[in-house]
């Protein structure tokens, strides 16, 4: 009995040194690494899609713009963390970007509430023209650092 109780502890002890030894806390994201869109769009693609499929388009845009434009700033790619823009990780600095995270986070969430109720009832055509313009807003983010090393 004693010599199962040893080994139990070991055993316990050893797996929950290996849990915490992997439990390594990594530097918060400004912005997330889900935040993209994966294809652009002509003006003929976006013309032979339904209306449902371009309700869809569109709120991708939304979300990605909502989440990177606020942050451009500092970085316009996802996975960017405050470590690799040399911001210190203290508490106060932790909290306002998880603060800032969770109030983006809840503005996408009420604006895609409002976008499901009122959306439905806009043009196609104006779906497309507005998808353009946020692709050509997105697309422009691949150009920021230009801008930003004069």
């Amino acid at each position: 009995m004693k010599l199962k109780t040893t080994l139990f502890t070991m055993v316990f002890l050893l797996t929950l040194s290996l849990g915490l030894a992997q439990d390594k806390k990594q530097s918060p994201k400004l912005i997330n690494g889900n935040v993209s869109i994966s294809k652009y769009h002509s003006p003929e693609e976006l013309n032979r899609l339904t209306k449902g499929e371009l309700l869809t388009l569109y709120v991708e845009r939304i979300e990605v713009i909502v989440k990177i434009l606020p942050n451009i700033a500092f970085a316009t790619k996802p996975n960017v963390t405050m470590a690799t823009l040399g911001i210190p990780e203290t508490k106060e600095n932790k909290k306002a970007l998880e603060e800032n995270l969770k109030a983006s986070d809840d503005y996408f969430a009420s604006t895609i509430e409002y976008q499901k109720t009122i959306l439905p009832y806009s043009d196609s055509r104006d779906l497309v023209a507005a998808i353009l313009f946020y692709e050509n807003t997105l697309k422009s983010l691949h150009t920021y650092n230009d801008f930003a090393s004069n």
